[in-house]
C-alpha cells in the first residue's frame, strides 16, 4: 500500500514542479526555479521507491497520465489556458486507459 502512496507523492511533486516551471519564466525567479529541481527530485525519488513494488510500466503510465491531466486541468484553472473539447476528450481517454490497466490487466498487481 505504501508504494501506492509514494506514487501518488511523486505524481503531486511532478505536477507542481511542471507549473512552476512555467512560473521560473525561463529559471529568471529564483523560488519557482528552486520548486522546479526540488519537485522534480523529489518526484523521481518516490517513483524510484514506487518501482520496487510496482511494474515500471503500470508505475510509469499512471504517472504520467495522472500529470498529463492534472499539468493541462491546472494551466486551464490558474493560467487561462484553453482546453477544447478534443483536448477533453484525449484526457478522459488517457484516464480510461489508466483504469483498464489497473482494474484489468493481469500487469498490474492488485
Amino acid at each position: 500500500m505504501k508504494h501506492w502512496l509514494f506514487l501518488g507523492f511523486a505524481i503531486v511533486a511532478e505536477v507542481i514542479a511542471t507549473a512552476s516551471l512555467k512560473n521560473s519564466d525561463g529559471f529568471s525567479k529564483l523560488v519557482p526555479s528552486v520548486l522546479v529541481v526540488v519537485g522534480y527530485s523529489f518526484s523521481f525519488y518516490l517513483l524510484a521507491l514506487t518501482l520496487r513494488a510496482i511494474p515500471v510500466g503500470i508505475a510509469y503510465a499512471i504517472w504520467a497520465g495522472a500529470g498529463v491531466t492534472l499539468i493541462a486541468l491546472i494551466g486551464w484553472l490558474v493560467f487561462g489556458q484553453k482546453l477544447d473539447t478534443p483536448a477533453v476528450i484525449g484526457m478522459a481517454l488517457i484516464v480510461a486507459g489508466v483504469a483498464v490497466m489497473n482494474l484489468f490487466s493481469s500487469a498490474s498487481p492488485h
